[in-house]
């Protein structure tokens, strides 16, 4: 701590050992996707849990301690040797992967980063919305995103945990990511079969006109039978 003290004083300020900031960085994104999430039941609580690792998973690498930069040390030493393997923009691998020698905030990656984590946001918290004014009500969500996707809510985990990932990629996380977005597959399929008890036929003609994670493109809006004021997207049907 001394020795951090007096890097500090004398302008040399540590890339890593930061735990507190480490915290501090994940416990506001965790808190941010709680606020949009808010996670009701156990299943929600599952997700956000699982989001929740991967942060503090990043954190920890960002600002603790550099577990893939140390593995990758001496690989990056060599290739890029003026580049400190050690340091903090090392972290921002893929403009040494693509042998850049700008500045790694400013990189496609890292602004592209900006563009998954804050549409993945947003993507929940609209969402969210619509699904609680429909269980306010005991009908289907199938406006807004629902209209477009089945389970909005994991498409919006997935871009954030991947914009993460342009960000700042680590070992842990590249591992993570997939395991990740299976557990999502796995909770939306468990999701479905709940959801299709309760709604029977309505909620399958509402599947088969509507994707589970992938809106797509080519499709208009059309009147479900049986379901009236009830509009759902119909694939490769054009106006």
């Amino acid at each position: 701590m001394v020795g951090k003290v007096v890097a500090v004083m004398n302008g040399d300020v540590p890339a890593y050992g930061l735990w507190f900031l480490a915290a501090v960085n994940a416990g506001v994104f965790i808190l941010f996707a709680f606020s949009f999430f808010k996670p009701t039941t156990a299943r929600d609580w599952r997700s956000l849990g699982a989001f929740s690792a991967f942060v503090v998973a990043l954190f920890a690498e960002m600002y603790g301690f550099p577990l893939t930069l140390y593995l990758l040390a001496g690989w990056v030493g060599s290739n890029f040797p003026a580049l400190d393997p050690l340091s903090h923009d090392a972290g921002h691998l893929w403009p040494a992967l693509f042998g850049w020698s700008m500045d790694p905030h400013w990189s496609p990656f890292h602004l592209l980063s900006f563009v998954f984590i804050g549409g993945g946001f947003m993507l929940i918290a609209v969402a969210w919305r619509v699904l609680h004014d429909a269980q306010s009500k005991g009908s289907l969500a199938t406006s807004g995103p629902y209209a477009r996707l089945r389970h909005p809510q994991y498409p919006g985990l997935a871009l954030i945990m991947i914009g993460f990932f342009l960000q700042w990629p680590t070992l842990v996380t590249g591992l993570m990511l997939p395991v990740l977005l299976v557990m999502y597959w796995r909770l939306a399929k468990s999701e479905e079969r709940e959801v299709e008890a309760a709604f029977g036929d309505r909620y399958r003609r509402y599947a088969r006109a509507v994707p589970a994670f992938l809106p797509r493109p080519a499709s208009r809006l059309i009147q479900a039978g049986g379901d009236r004021g009830v509009l759902f997207y119909q694939p490769g049907v054009r106006t």
